[in-house]
């Protein structure tokens, strides 16, 4: 695949012809510092990653090399009209048919689990385009795998950012230091909790279009943010790569995408020519889009799929995004290598977190913090955390994902983002480890109550009277509340009993009925609406008369006793007599 690779243009173009090409493409560009090739092809030459985030540590590429070619400066055409041939611009406005599919499935997934997101494919065909060149051009089986793994450079600090392996070399083949993985071009430290199946396989594959598309979305998704806004799709771009040169080029393309594009052949996309390293690779080295002399691992489970195919960091088929304690391998630092902040942490120690409770639906008003510290007590900085929350428990962190990488601040401690409680009660633990290093994981136990009501009145005064064998007219209503404030959401219970003191359910008397009509006298499962309001079913009466006894409970011990009376219809006056006659 070298062989596509274009001459990186770099500032200064030696001839007149290029130098006023470049002039008209950075009048007409959004982007900073851009160039134009021969072709009219615009590309990022300043394409250095921000100081502050060279390091890589908190990106989904690991601030990977890109490709830095931008759109034609005209608009792109839908589709290429069939009487006059090709339009300018259409082959950079195709995409391939399996990828743009995946991409336009990842957004129709995405609208449904977090629609407040907004996430657009055209997003995810701009990254793809960046990242890969569209898969290679959209070289990938028919259920989206590439034909052969697309790996980044090995991120060892030379050039690079500084990312020692994490995986053991599951996904990337390389047991020394971590590569970006796949048409996303995910590390592999990311991958392990990011990772999605979005060909409903049963497997998260980071070479499958469809699982690192949806992926993707789920990563720019995090945190809350609302992609149709700016100040957050920046966020989320910048997340992916630190860089604004890759931000620009990113937008550059979405909005291309937004224009107007079409679906091609697979395996017919065009591959970009310019890089963001352009640099001849080391030996042992790869880059996006060539293959690498030490394939990934091929311990995986067997399938139809061509190629190799991950097993999970760590092994076993746990959930995405909850990997065992021992995910983190650590790997032997090979001799002259330099030791970074990770390779110093002999431990996690907690931070002074309090007590971790909330109720059901409501946020923690506890954050956790981890604190990393070396053999001599030496806290360390820089130095990436991951939280996971651990067990069968809805909860979890803003803005919906239940894995977070904190980096250490200057205090070596990291502080994760706030919890919030789902509706299931009971305990679960978040579960604090170093990214790229195994130490012994901290724990830390967390508890969500359920919601509960401390008071319940009926709402309305009629009496609740029937006749034998008949149906009472009025249905009974009660709200509940906690503390004076509606209580929502709260389960609740009732059941005809026999007498106010006793629990014991009635054989007689008042009844609900079943889905298949039969008579029931307690009815679970029920809960309060957002108004904290709770109406039962209709009540049924037997043959037998007199006063009978509901009574309503809820979570958190408010009980609400109610009357009903079963009577004959009192017998009618006997008219009066008329006088006799004279």
């Amino acid at each position: 695949m070298a062989a596509h690779f274009g001459r990186r243009l770099r500032k200064g173009a030696t001839t007149t012809a290029v130098a006023a090409a470049a002039v008209a493409a950075l009048s007409a560009s959004q982007a900073p510092g851009v160039t134009v090739d021969q072709h009219g092809r615009q590309s990022t030459a300043d394409a250095a990653p921000t100081p502050d985030a060279a390091d890589g540590a908190d990106s989904a590429t690991g601030n990977s090399p890109y490709y830095t070619d931008l759109p034609p400066l005209n608009s792109p055409n839908p589709a290429p009209s069939a009487s006059n041939g090709p339009a300018a611009g259409s082959s950079e406005a195709g995409i391939p048919a399996t990828v743009l599919d995946a991409y336009k499935k990842a957004e129709a997934a995405l609208r449904e689990t977090k629609p407040g997101c907004n996430l657009p494919w055209q997003l995810l065909a701009a990254i793809g385009k960046v990242e890969s060149g569209q898969a290679r051009g959209g070289k990938v089986t028919a259920d989206g795998t590439t034909l052969s793994p697309i790996l980044g450079p090995q991120l060892d600090g030379n050039g690079f950012a500084l990312i020692k392996d994490t995986d053991n070399g599951a996904y990337d083949g390389n047991s020394r230091y971590d590569q970006a993985v796949g048409p996303m071009q995910f590390i592999p430290s990311t991958w392990a909790w990011a990772g999605r199946d979005g060909n409903d396989d049963g497997v998260e594959d980071p070479n499958n279009i469809y699982d690192a598309a949806l992926a993707a979305g789920h990563y720019l998704c995090r945190f809350g943010w609302d992609l149709s806004d700016r100040t957050d799709l920046k966020r989320a771009i910048l997340s992916y790569n630190q860089s604004t040169a890759y931000y620009h080029t990113v937008l550059s393309w979405l909005d291309y995408y937004r224009k107007g594009t079409h679906e091609i052949p697979d395996g017919t996309g065009p591959l970009p020519g310019n890089r963001s390293d352009a640099r001849t690779p080391r030996p042992g080295s790869t880059t996006p889009g060539t293959s690498t002399p030490k394939p990934p691992r091929t311990d995986r489970p067997s399938d139809s799929r061509p190629g190799p195919r991950p097993t999970k960091p760590g092994g076993g088929t746990g959930t995405p995004g909850t990997p065992p304690p021992s995910a983190n391998p650590t790997p032997t630092t090979p001799p002259g290598t330099p030791q970074t902040p990770t390779d110093t942490v002999h431990h996690l120690e907690d931070a002074g977190t309090a007590e971790l409770s909330a109720r059901a639906g409501d946020a923690f008003t506890q954050r956790i913090s981890a604190r990393a510290e070396t053999d001599a007590g030496k806290t360390v900085a820089k130095v990436r955390v991951r939280f996971t929350v651990v067990g069968a428990t809805d909860t979890t962190f803003t803005g919906g994902e239940k894995v977070a990488t904190v980096v250490t601040n200057s205090s070596g401690v990291a502080v994760a983002p706030a919890l919030r409680a789902g509706e299931k009660a009971g305990t679960f633990t978040v579960r604090a480890t170093v990214v790229g290093r195994t130490v012994p994981a901290l724990d830390y136990r967390a508890t969500v109550t359920e919601r509960t009501a401390d008071r319940l009145v009926r709402v309305g005064e009629e009496e609740l009277t029937c006749t034998p064998g008949g149906t009472f007219e009025q249905r009974v209503q009660v709200k509940a509340t906690l503390d004076g404030a509606v209580a929502d959401r709260v389960a609740a219970t009732a059941t005809l009993v026999t007498a106010g003191d006793e629990p014991a359910e009635n054989d007689e008397g008042p009844f609900f009925k079943d889905a298949d009509d039969q008579p029931v006298r307690t009815l679970t499962g029920l809960e309060t609406d957002p108004d904290g309001l709770v109406k039962l079913p209709p009540l049924y009466a037997d043959d037998t008369t007199g006063t009978f006894l509901l009574r309503i409970t809820t979570a958190g011990g408010a009980t609400l006793t109610v009357e009903l009376t079963v009577a004959e219809d009192p017998a009618p006056s006997p008219a009066p007599s008329e006088p006799a006659a004279d």
